[in-house]
């Protein structure tokens, strides 16, 4: 049986790879401190899988099928979008097989992908996580995507009950290892509308939403410059308040607090952006215990409040 050896959420942004800092002390630079410290954390938990919770940002999937959840069980492979990781990734299969069979015994029917595309959303922050460079070899994944962007959205109590439904699958899996659970996404951020129903979503954007997966790599390519263009703005907004209030409430263990927002609350104190704390929310129900050590830095030059919360200490 498996083993959970502890919880580690993490904010992502496209601009870690596009805008890093020039000097430790600039925008982002305590966040990738931070992040390395995490890494030599994780390098001593020894974890023989990484289970990894994130978005999809309209790379993978599209309104013509839109899933709240899919479930990565054979291959998958780094989009590699705004200098992300690209190509193969080692996966658990093993894991995912059993995690796939667990979910599906707590009535959750999830999607599936024998040859998973996952994007900055996934690979960002496994690869942090994990310190892994390379594609091949490293430490297996197991990748989970939760619907994050694009209305309407799995609920947030949802995302807790599927996160305490992964804990008892990994917990009750064949895999012989240990298991560590990440989360990507968040914290804080106001990102354009992706829903085909909004009046300001149309035209060619509302199309490649729709259709992008006839030809992902040519939407990517037209998107790709109007999000580099939201960068290295430090007026951006962020919500530095309602990011440590989050933070806190998984310290002490209230997820029922945050659930009890609801999308349009949420939203409003968080953004858009901010529904990416979803994976937060699944991840930290999986583990069960209260994050032990937090560390947070407001980058609104990455248009993101930039957060990472562990159940383990980190030196």
């Amino acid at each position: 049986m498996s083993e959970i050896i502890g919880f580690v959420g993490m904010s992502h942004s496209p601009f870690v790879t596009m805008l890093p800092p020039s000097s430790p002390s600039g925008p982002g630079g305590a966040f990738l401190g931070d992040a390395a410290r995490v890494a030599a954390a994780v390098a001593d938990l020894s974890p023989d899988a990484i289970v990894v919770i994130g978005p999809d940002h309209f790379h993978a999937n599209f309104y013509d099928v839109m899933p709240p959840f899919v479930l990565g069980v054979e291959a998958a492979e780094g989009f590699g979008d705004f200098g992300s990781a690209s190509g193969p990734l080692p996966v658990a299969s093993s894991l995912a097989w059993s995690i796939h069979e667990g979910l599906a015994a707590a009535d959750f029917d999830i999607s599936l992908s024998y040859a998973l595309t996952v994007d900055h959303g996934i690979v960002q922050s496994y690869k942090m996580v994990s310190h892994e460079d390379g594609n091949e070899g490293g430490i297996p994944l197991v990748p989970l995507i939760v619907n994050t962007a694009a209305p309407p959205l799995p609920s947030m109590e949802r995302c807790v009950a599927l996160g305490r439904a992964l804990g008892e699958a990994i917990r009750g899996s064949d895999f012989d290892g240990r298991v560590l659970v990440v989360a990507s996404g968040g914290l804080s951020h106001w990102l354009p509308p992706n829903d085909p129903r909004d009046v300001a979503v149309a035209g060619e954007k509302r199309e490649a939403l729709i259709h992008g997966r006839r030809d992902p790599r040519a939407f990517a390519a037209a998107r790709e410059p109007r999000v580099r263009a939201m960068g290295g703005d430090p007026t951006a907004r962020v919500n530095a308040d309602w990011d440590s209030w989050f933070l806190g409430q998984l310290a002490v263990g209230d997820l029922d607090s945050v659930t009890a927002l609801g999308h349009e609350r949420l939203e409003e104190h968080a953004g858009s952006g901010g529904h990416e704390i979803r994976c937060w929310l699944a991840g930290h129900a999986a583990v069960g215990e209260p994050l032990v050590w937090s560390s947070y830095e407001p980058v609104p030059e990455w248009i993101t409040g930039m957060a990472i919360g562990t159940t383990f200490e980190v030196v």
